[in-house]
């Protein structure tokens, strides 16, 4: 029987997709995220166990309410591809249920993606630098297995949002920018949206909770008017460049 584990379900999720979503936040990640708000989920023993079967009955509690709005499942983390098995079942019987699915990722996961993104409607997906020295930097691991997941998603059909974290004297600038810009077009399909995520400093507390250390400390939070310019730059820079006649947002 499979089971999973699973951190947490926040029932009325208003951002990571489209309309209404429950948000069912999946034990475990192989990154390590200089800026992470949830180091309680790397660990892929915690949370609570459950069945398919199980979770699935309480998204169906919810579904009333994320129905009527255009709405559906994320499944987020940690990462939810870490547990392949569990995430893949889990989209089968969304789908069978007519939910509307989508999984928010960074692309690292132990493979089956192929198989995985014929159920999902949307990727969420997180790039977290241009390089693969940028992502040793924020991360702790190299770019290969996202261009593993990227190989993936370009044979699929699954919506893209492109996500990304400005953190001040990281990813911040203009010719940054220009880069991402670079990269959406030409390694990543069928984008409708992109979002920078302005840095924050609400989960540093955490840190002191589980004893980790804090490695941007003393980074302080992005501004987010700055943020929302990036944001307008890097959307220009794609569109201006793009070689389909869509417009992302």
């Amino acid at each position: 029987m499979i089971k999973g584990r699973i951190h947490s379900i926040e029932s009325m999720g208003l951002v990571d997709g489209p309309g209404i979503r429950t948000i069912v936040f999946i034990q475990g990640c192989k990154l390590r995220c200089a800026y992470c708000h949830n180091p309680d989920t790397w660990n892929l023993n915690g949370g609570m166990e459950v069945t398919p079967e199980e979770l699935m009955k309480k998204i169906l509690r919810f579904k009333p309410y994320f129905s009527r709005s255009g709405g559906g499942v994320t499944f987020s983390g940690g990462d939810p591809l870490v547990q392949p098995e569990f995430l893949l079942e889990m989209l089968k019987l969304c789908k069978a249920s007519g939910i509307h699915t989508a999984i928010d990722t960074a692309g690292y996961g132990d493979g089956n993606y192929d198989e995985i993104l014929k159920y999902t409607d949307l990727v969420l997906l997180d790039i977290k630098h241009i390089n693969s020295d940028g992502y040793v930097v924020l991360t702790g691991r190299d770019t290969k297995d996202v261009n593993t997941f990227l190989q993936a998603l370009r044979k699929s059909k699954t919506r893209v949002w492109v996500r990304h974290v400005v953190v001040p004297g990281y990813t911040d600038t203009t010719e940054h920018m220009d880069k991402i810009a670079d990269i959406i077009n030409n390694e990543i399909p069928n984008v409708d949206k992109i979002e920078l995520l302005p840095y924050h400093v609400l989960g540093v507390n955490k840190y002191e909770t589980l004893g980790i250390k804090y490695r941007l400390d003393g980074v302080e939070p992005m501004n987010k008017e700055r943020a929302k310019e990036l944001q307008y730059y890097l959307i220009s820079k794609v569109n201006s460049i793009s070689n389909t006649n869509s417009r992302i947002s």
